[in-house]
C-alpha cells in the first residue's frame, strides 16, 4: 500500500535526476520543478498544483492526476492518454501543451485558459462542458470527439469537422465559424 505525502511545498527540484518516491501526493505545491523526461509511472497526485514546472516528455503510464492545476507550465509532447482513468481531472492556465495527446480521455468540464494547444490530439475524447479560453488550437486534432456544450468563443486557429464530432450546443464566436467550414474547402472573403 502506498504512503500518502500531504501538504508540502516543493521548490526547484529536478525529478528526472532525483525521482519522486512511488507514493500518493495530496495537496502538494510544486514550484519551478523539473519533471521533463522523468518517469512518473503509477504516481498519484491529488489536489496538487504545479506552477512554472517543465513536464515535457515525462512518462505518464498509469499516473493519476485528480483535481490537478497546471499554471505557467511547459507540457510538450505529453501522453496524457496513458494516465490512469481513475479520477482524471485537470486544469491548465497559461500552459504550453503543444504536441500532447489526450486520445480517448474523459475530460469533461476541463478548463484550458490561455494555452498553446498546437497539434494536440483530442481524438475520441469526451470534452463536453469544457472551456478553451483564449487558446491556440492550430492543427489540433478533433475526430470522434464529444464537444457538446464546449466554449470555443475566444479560442482560435481550430478546424473542427461538424460531421465527425459531436458539437451540439457548443459555443463559437462569429469570427471562429470559419474553423467549422474548413472541411468543406469553402472560400470565405
Amino acid at each position: 500500500m502506498q504512503h500518502t505525502i500531504k501538504t508540502m511545498l516543493i521548490e526547484k527540484q529536478n525529478f528526472f535526476e532525483n525521482p519522486l518516491a512511488k507514493e500518493a501526493y495530496e495537496n502538494c505545491r510544486y514550484v519551478n520543478c523539473e519533471f521533463g523526461n522523468a518517469n512518473l509511472e503509477a504516481l498519484q497526485f491529488f489536489d496538487c498544483h504545479f506552477t512554472n514546472c517543465n513536464f515535457s516528455l515525462a512518462k505518464l503510464n498509469s499516473t493519476v492526476f485528480r483535481d490537478a492545476l497546471f499554471k505557467d507550465c511547459k507540457l510538450l509532447g505529453l501522453s496524457f492518454e496513458h494516465c490512469s482513468e481513475y479520477g482524471l481531472s485537470v486544469r491548465f492556465e497559461n500552459c504550453n501543451l503543444n504536441h500532447s495527446m489526450f486520445h480517448k480521455k474523459k475530460l469533461t468540464k476541463t478548463i484550458f485558459n490561455n494555452c498553446q494547444l498546437q497539434e494536440v490530439d483530442f481524438t475520441a475524447c469526451d470534452l463536453s462542458n469544457s472551456q478553451f479560453i483564449n487558446c491556440d488550437l492550430l492543427n489540433a486534432k478533433f475526430d470522434g470527439t464529444n464537444l457538446e456544450k464546449v466554449d470555443f468563443r475566444s479560442a482560435f486557429n481550430y478546424q473542427i469537422d461538424p460531421t465527425r464530432n459531436k458539437i451540439s450546443k457548443a459555443k463559437f464566436s462569429e469570427s471562429g465559424l470559419i474553423g467549422l467550414l474548413a472541411a468543406y474547402q469553402i472560400i470565405v472573403e
